[in-house]
């Protein structure tokens, strides 16, 4: 019996299609880094396994996908002596020395460090490549899948924030979600909120459960931080964080009065002053700007601002995000090299626009016209015509065989061709061809100039 034919879980094949849908997302968003003079660079699928282990946390590390070494390596760098519990994780290394990328922001650190003497810093870059995760595969959740990420990384200028909200803003919009809000918050407000209540050594527990306010609401908010050992009275402090509304400045106001007494807090809520009025300044295409007090985001290693970006009206979580991070670097030696960056999520900014339906009608095919074969003598003079469009840009097909028409029209058809060209004896000696619109089926006779002109 033959063997089914399956791709791995969590894994996908992309049509034809739907790469066409892939890539005028992909384009746009490299467009618009481009625009903002973020430059490409590309590392590599697979990372030193001690490249990755220790920078995602506990829950992070069991995701990340190990490469076994490959033939004598296993036995000779194995370690048996540690193939026990409290050695688990020496064991797997001494198995593994390669792993797959886990994200694009820990290769960038390593990238930085290991060619600090090459690049000109502030260093902007952007990277557009897939990353692995052992995620329990579900709709939505894949565990091979695309980022799209810009960072800074060589300044504190709070400028960068400002670049990135009009970056979220001018992609999506270029994209035509017609309605999205770009939640912002600062990690030093959390940090004051954390001082407030006395629970500074706490602030992960904190953020972790604030964060999950949309998903669980209050009351489940509150639960969770019972259970992680915070008071009644602590909750009742921070209560305010809970209802918050009205305008960004109104907000700022309440927080300037909450966190007083913090030093921390008041410099978050300084920087994120900044960021607003420099936003209120050049305006916004489409986006809404909203400050979350309880937006905190999952990553430990966020330091000032923390950015999320929601689709509004639709099914679909957060399609972006990112935020400051000072001292990544920091892990691969090379200290005091603070950070800026955001991820585009590419899988589900496609969902968004399908569900939408905001996809170009000419995203369609990439097939401008196809030539009808008639026969040897009619094929050659096909040729030609097909070469002269194609070095004007014009993408072209000449189907390879004199078959029956509807063969070669039902191929044209689920190619979704824009044209068919018919060129028969008789168009050539006229030195006119018959081109039919498969989408209208209207047939009009036009010289090579006017295929030219209405494929324009």
């Amino acid at each position: 019996m033959a063997e089914k034919v399956t791709n791995l879980k969590g894994t996908r094949d992309i049509l034809p299609q739907d790469m066409l849908k892939r890539n005028y997302i992909f384009d746009t968003i490299k467009s618009v880094f481009q625009k903002f003079g973020y430059q490409q660079i590309e590392t590599p699928s697979m990372e030193k396994t001690s490249t990755l282990m220790g920078k995602y946390g506990e829950e992070g590390d069991n995701l990340i996908f190990k490469v076994m070494n490959q033939g004598e390596k296993v036995f000779k760098k194995v370690d048996l002596g540690a193939a026990s519990s409290k050695n688990l994780n020496k064991f797997v290394s001494s198995l593994s020395e390669r792993a797959m990328r886990y994200d694009l922001t820990v290769p960038f650190a390593r990238f930085v460090v290991q060619h600090q003497n090459e690049i000109a810093f502030p260093f902007k870059r952007f990277q557009v490549q897939p990353v692995w995760r052992g995620d329990r595969p579900q709709k939505g959740r894949y565990q091979e899948f695309y980022q799209c990420d810009a960072d800074v990384v060589g300044s504190d200028s709070l400028i960068y924030e400002v670049e990135f909200v009009q970056i979220f803003d001018e992609v999506l919009s270029s994209l035509n979600i017609p309605d999205f809000t770009i939640k912002i918050n600062n990690r030093k407000i959390l940090t004051g909120i954390a001082q407030l209540i006395g629970k500074e050594d706490q602030i992960v527990d904190l953020t972790v459960a604030i964060d999950k306010l949309d998903k669980i609401g209050k009351e489940g908010v509150v639960k969770e931080l019972e259970s992680k050992g915070f008071t009644s009275q602590d909750i009742t402090t921070i209560d305010p964080l809970f209802s918050f509304s009205g305008s960004n400045e109104s907000k700022l106001t309440s927080l300037k009065e909450l966190l007083k007494d913090s030093e921390e807090g008041q410099k978050g809520i300084e920087e994120m002053e900044f960021i607003l009025s420099k936003i209120n300044q050049v305006g916004l295409e489409s986006a809404k700007l909203e400050l979350d007090v309880t937006l905190a985001r999952g990553l430990n290693y966020y330091t000032g601002a923390i950015f999320e970006v929601k689709a509004n009206n639709v099914s679909i979580g957060s399609i972006c995000g990112g935020g400051r991070y000072d001292d990544l670097t920091g892990l691969f030696g090379l200290k005091d090299l603070s950070g800026v960056g955001i991820s585009f999520g590419a899988d589900r900014i496609y969902d968004v626009l399908e569900e939408l339906e905001l996809f170009p009608e000419s995203l369609k095919t990439d097939l401008d016209v196809m030539f009808v074969n008639f026969g040897e003598e009619e094929l050659d003079h096909c040729f030609e015509l097909a070469t002269q469009l194609r070095k004007d840009g014009f993408h072209v097909e000449v189907y390879p065989e004199s078959a029956k028409m509807k063969k070669q029209f039902n191929y044209a058809d689920k190619r979704g061709v824009k044209y068919v060209a018919l060129v028969g004896a008789n168009e050539i000696a006229a030195g006119k061809y018959q081109l039919k619109n498969m989408d209208s089926g209207e047939q009009v006779e036009v010289d090579l100039e006017g295929i030219k002109n209405l494929l324009k």
